[in-house]
């Protein structure tokens, strides 16, 4: 396929989320086997401590491994004077923030994940640049950080601030840390006490490679955190999911050299984007985003190469490249790139 073809526009299979490689699979059944799966920002080197025995799911979930999961997590978090609730994937926190009690009017900050504006229906949204001036009307703010997909992060402290802000005026902040395991530094969690107005919410299963575990939490205030809780009942996860976060959580030693891992890794990628003239933007090290006016042409070859990276139907001209997991997968990726 030439540059001068007109670009074609991707599925709409592939634009609403990532890890649709079965969706790919169907609409280029020509392209070569096995897919490389670069739609996401799941981390490609997967934590394998622990296997769970099939023996031990015949019980219901224990309360004090619960306890137990919410100590390690928290002590991972460094939220140690917050309130934490486990639940089953951070997508459903934020499913559930529209039937919370939370302030009007409530702001979205975008672009960013694509469920932040069908968690809160109706809300206004905003660029990043526009938070200070809503901040004074006070509402709910919802933003994410490190943000998805351009990987723009915003300062720990600065975040601190907003919340200040708007709790001052009775709002509420809400922020979505999915990836900031991965960028030590980014969690506003360690500066938060019991009564602050936030609501954090963090993912497990990006950073530890472990998507399908469905396991996330909610932190920080605990009237906040607790009416979410109450929400979720007695089980909120699954007796897998406690027995794995707890090990994870613990284990400190894979999360420090896992970070240095990936930082390693990124810079490999953005070695190779720099080649094909595709500047990487982001902070985050599990994904980058490129931007290019022929973006939906780059997508349909590297599809018919079999590696799929994430489109957006709202901003055509940009495209996220997940992280790949072995130099045989950047490899694939470069030559990819170098087919014209």
């Amino acid at each position: 396929m030439l540059l001068t073809d007109p670009p074609p526009a991707p599925a709409a299979a592939l634009t609403y989320h990532g890890g649709r490689a079965d969706a790919a699979a169907r609409l280029y059944p020509d392209a070569p086997a096995p897919w490389l799966d670069l739609s996401t920002g799941i981390n490609p080197f997967a934590w394998d401590g622990v296997d769970v025995p099939l023996a031990a799911l015949r019980a219901l979930p224990s309360p004090a491994e619960l306890d137990a999961l919410h100590h390690a997590a928290a002590n991972a978090f460094g939220a140690s004077d917050t309130a934490i609730t486990a639940l089953p994937g951070s997508e459903i926190g934020l499913r559930a923030l529209a039937g919370l009690a939370l302030p009007r009017p409530w702001h979205v900050v975008a672009p960013s994940y694509r469920t932040h504006e069908a968690a809160l229906p109706g809300a206004i949204t905003i660029d990043a640049t526009a938070v200070e001036a809503v901040v004074p009307g006070g509402g709910t703010l919802l933003l994410a950080n490190p943000n998805n997909p351009d990987g723009r992060c915003w300062p720990a402290a600065r975040l601190h601030e907003l919340a200040q802000a708007l709790a001052e005026r009775g709002g509420v902040l809400v922020v979505d840390e999915a990836f900031a395991d991965a960028v030590p530094g980014a969690s506003v969690l360690p500066l938060l006490a019991r009564d602050d107005r936030v609501l954090v919410f963090r993912s497990f299963g990006k950073f530890f490679g472990l998507a399908g575990v469905r396991l996330g939490f909610a932190a920080g205030g605990a009237a906040l955190v607790g009416e979410l809780a109450t929400r979720l009942g007695s089980w909120p996860v699954s007796t897998a999911a406690l027995r794995i976060g707890i090990a994870a959580y613990r284990d400190i030693a894979w999360i420090a050299a896992t970070r240095e891992r990936l930082a390693a890794a990124v810079a490999e990628l953005d070695g190779v984007l720099a080649v094909h003239d595709l500047a990487p933007i982001g902070a985050c090290p599990l994904f980058r985003l490129v931007e290019r006016d022929d973006a939906p042409l780059l997508f349909e070859r590297l599809a018919r190469a079999g590696v799929l990276v994430r489109p957006f139907n709202e901003a055509p001209e940009r495209l996220r490249i997940g992280l790949p997991g072995d130099a045989g997968a950047l490899a694939r990726l470069g030559a990819a790139l170098d087919d014209r």
